[in-house]
């Protein structure tokens, strides 16, 4: 079971609380915890990830075991603290302005 926390934003468009638990097939990736994501939740298609090239959204970071991960491959594995449980996946909004 991967823990997902998503920013406010996210959340709302979603209808769900801070954190959301999903089941993950095959090796936890940030690749296959988005796909999982947004085949429970479709709403968020195309938010996190863009529709054609499946990359990253500017404004968005991803984080595990305060590590940020928004530039590693998205097959990579993710840290086992993620996969066990024990630590969320973080999907944060960054803040821009003057």
């Amino acid at each position: 079971m991967i823990r997902v926390e998503l920013p406010a934003h996210l959340r709302t468009l979603a209808r769900v609380d801070r954190e959301v638990q999903l089941d993950v097939q095959g090796p936890a990736t940030q690749r296959s915890v988005l796909d999982a994501l947004e085949a429970r939740y479709p709403v968020l298609r195309g938010t996190i990830r863009d529709h054609v090239t499946q990359q990253r959204r500017p404004f968005l970071r991803f984080f595990a075991c305060q590590e940020d991960l928004s530039h590693e491959p998205p097959d990579a594995p993710l840290p086992d603290e993620v996969t066990s449980g024990k630590e969320p996946f973080l999907i944060i909004g960054a803040i821009a302005g003057g």
